[in-house]
């Protein structure tokens, strides 16, 4: 070794090199032991993974080394830290060194975590960095509760952007809606057109039933729109699947609403506004339905409700009832299909529900969905009540057939995914088969519904009109016929309601004049009494009319409205309180006629033609303010209206002259028969009054 200096230096060297390896293998830096520290959520749990150095794991496993974990809550470990709990930490220990994961169990749920993971002798641990760990709630009110926020948020975010397009769109839709023709193919393309815009088919139904129960068009008509809104509602489900599962949208979703958010309070641009509604809707769509992905628990295939579902699964008929009736509940609870289909869409994913059930549970919501229609027409007029009927027939024959054949349905659409959708599909990811089957299936059921019954559509009809008959116009007389559903769908379509509501009150107050004229001719005490009862009957109905259009009115105005629909609002309120006072009018003139009967005074030959011909104008002023109350303000003409009223006011001043020269010339006329006859001309040129401002307030001029 003397020989050799250089060499005997370099022995040494390396045997000091190799027992400091050696050594540093008991001594390394607790990072360099524990590795990749992972944790996964779970309910009221988390499990934890890592893994161990792989150079000082056989010297570990050698000196009799195992595992620990050491763990806390976040708020724990910082009391903790300052010194107020020294006792909050909790630790695993003795776990075998080649174990790489392990699940910590029986933990609050909904809390955040710290933990770190070491490698102990029983003397010394070494301990990773700290880690952090959520834990999920487990089942129970809170996480119902959180299901139930989620579906709440989802369906206000549905009604914002449905609002909102509504808005932009303006009269648009409810143009288009109202320009359907006896062509009930065109009513399909229709009905899907404006329920694909707007995302709400129950919107779309309820405007057909108030169209229908508005006198705009008839219940054939209805029932191509009512089909195509029925096929409209699945775009829903595409979207869902698309942007919501197959897609995280979410990071946009919040860039939508920063760029969005100015435009809210733009005052002077209501179209722009109305738009940023919408997208502000869309957003919150999708924040719902994010939410509602992570508040469904992921359970086992042992779970009990799991279970439930694949039991039931497979019973042939009864199985498919006892969920396509689960389907109708939940529809029916939640009031939108969209949500019950976004639902349905969830449990799938998250593996709770068997692809069967969630098909069976969707011809339910197709039945639950009929609810709104039905609701709405409920204190609507025959007509309404029939339109809704068509709904709830066209949607159970439906469900009728779908599960007839529910077992080749099911065979259809599973070999359409394997042999032709999944088939060289890079975008189709293969755990949202079952997803993307649902939405196939919902679109495919309600093409196939409406190709079936278009053409059946007049059968439909008389099928209602059987289900719901009508008591006749005596049964009707007397009601609210197109206002009172409580249904708003949007203030313009509301106030198309009214206005068929005022034309209907100005018909109702013209026949008050026709009652008045045989009152006024009838010799039989019997039949006049009954006359009277009748114009006092007419007379309260008035009342409560005026009082029904005003609450209705004021009921709009809770709704964000444009400037002209509120001057128009106005007008309605000027034109129903001209339309009371006038059924006021002629019952205290049918009061004065009774004095008159009672006081036994008979009018002469000339009075009493004069009123006829004083009561001939007014039933002329009538029939041109009825004519006016049907019109658009654009279409009114007040020309034929004011000469009506001059002709009665130059009535009015002949028959003034005409009783004057009468007093002059002979003094023992009845004084009680004169004042009851001049009450009665001057309460008819009041009439004539109120008429002029009815049209006036059709025209706007109030």
């Amino acid at each position: 070794m003397k020989k050799y200096p250089a060499f005997s230096i370099l022995v040494a060297w390396i045997s000091i090199f190799t027992f400091s390896i050696h050594a540093s293998a008991k001594i390394q830096a607790p990072t360099d032991f524990i590795q990749n520290v992972t944790t996964t959520s779970g309910e009221e749990s988390f499990s934890v993974s890592w893994n161990i150095n792989y150079e000082a794991f056989k010297t570990l496993e050698e000196d009799g080394y195992t595992v620990s974990i050491k763990y806390n809550t976040e708020i724990g470990a910082k009391r903790a830290e300052s010194g107020y709990e020294t006792s909050s930490w909790k630790e695993v220990r003795d776990i075998d060194l080649h174990q790489t994961s392990y699940q910590l169990e029986n933990l609050e749920g909904g809390t955040s975590y710290v933990v770190k993971v070491g490698v102990s002798d029983g003397t010394h641990t070494y301990w990773s960095k700290l880690s952090e760990a959520e834990t999920e709630r487990g089942w129970g009110l809170f996480r119902l509760l959180v299901i139930i926020g989620s579906l709440g948020l989802f369906i206000y975010g549905m009604k914002i952007m449905s609002e909102g397009i509504q808005q932009a769109a303006g009269n648009k839709l409810r143009n288009l809606l109202g320009s359907i023709t006896s062509n009930r193919f065109k009513g399909v393309l229709t009905g899907f057109g404006i329920t694909s815009v707007i995302q709400s088919s129950s919107v779309t139904t309820v405007m057909t039933v108030s169209f229908v129960n508005a006198g705009l068009f008839t219940l054939l008509e209805s029932t191509g729109v009512i089909m195509g809104a029925n096929i409209g509602t699945t775009v829903t489900g595409w979207i869902i699947n698309v942007f919501g599962f197959e897609m995280d949208i979410a990071s946009y979703v919040l860039v939508l609403i920063a760029l969005i958010t100015p435009f809210l309070f733009i005052r002077n641009r209501p179209k722009w506004r109305s738009a940023a509604y919408a997208v502000m809707g869309f957003c919150l769509f999708f924040i719902g339905l994010g939410f509602l992905k992570n508040a469904v628990p992921t359970l086992t295939a042992d779970s009990p409700i799991v279970n439930f579902f694949y039991e039931y699964k497979d019973i042939p008929v009864l199985g498919v009832l006892l969920f396509v009736f689960l389907g109708t509940l939940v529809t029916v609870i939640v009031q939108s299909s969209s949500a019950a289909m976004a639902l349905t869409m969830t449990l799938v994913a998250s593996g709770i529900l068997p692809f069967e059930v969630a098909v069976a549970m969707i011809l339910g919501e197709n039945i639950g969905t009929t609810i709104t229609a039905q609701l709405a027409a409920i204190v609507g007029n025959v007509h309404a009540k029939r339109a809704a009927w068509i709904h709830t027939l066209f949607n159970l024959f439906g469900v009728f057939w779908a599960v007839s054949l529910f077992p080749f349905f099911l065979e259809a659409i599973k070999w359409f995914m394997v042999n032709v959708l999944s088939t060289g599909n890079p975008f189709l990811n293969p755990e949202q088969y079952a997803n993307t089957g649902l939405v196939i299936f919902h679109s495919t059921f309600n093409i196939l519904n409406v190709l079936i019954l278009v053409w059946f559509a007049p059968l439909l009809v008389r099928i209602t009109e059987k289900i719901v008959k009508s008591k006749g116009n005596e049964d009707e007389e007397f009601r609210l016929d197109y206002i009172g559903t409580g249904i708003i769908t949007s203030p313009d379509l509301a106030l198309l309601e009214v206005k068929k509501e005022v034309a209907k009150f100005g018909e109702l107050t013209s026949r008050m004049s026709h009652f008045s004229r045989s009152l006024l001719l009838e010799k039989n005490k019997k039949k006049q009494r009954k006359m009277m009862d009748k114009i006092a009957k007419y007379e309260e109905i008035t009342d409560r009319v005026e009082v029904e259009v005003a609450n209705y009115l004021n009921k709009i105005t809770e709704e964000k409205i444009s400037l002209t629909t509120s001057q128009r609002i106005r007008g309605m309120n000027s034109i129903t309180g001209d339309l009371e006072r006038i059924g006021d009018i002629f019952y205290q003139i049918s009061m004065n006629i009774k004095k008159k009967e009672e006081g036994n005074i008979i009018f002469s030959k000339d009075q009493t033609r004069h009123l006829i011909e004083m009561l001939d104008l007014i039933d002329h002023a009538f029939q041109i303010m009825n004519g006016n109350l049907r019109k658009h303000m654009a279409q009114v003409d007040l020309t034929e209206a004011y000469e009506a009223e001059r002709q009665i006011d130059l009535k009015r001043d002949e028959l003034k002259d005409s009783y004057l020269h009468s007093l002059s010339e002979n003094e023992n006329l009845d004084m009680q028969g004169i004042i009851i006859y001049q009450n009665i001309y001057s309460s008819l040129e009041r009439v004539g009054d109120h008429i002029i401002n009815v049209s006036e307030g059709v025209k706007g001029r109030i």
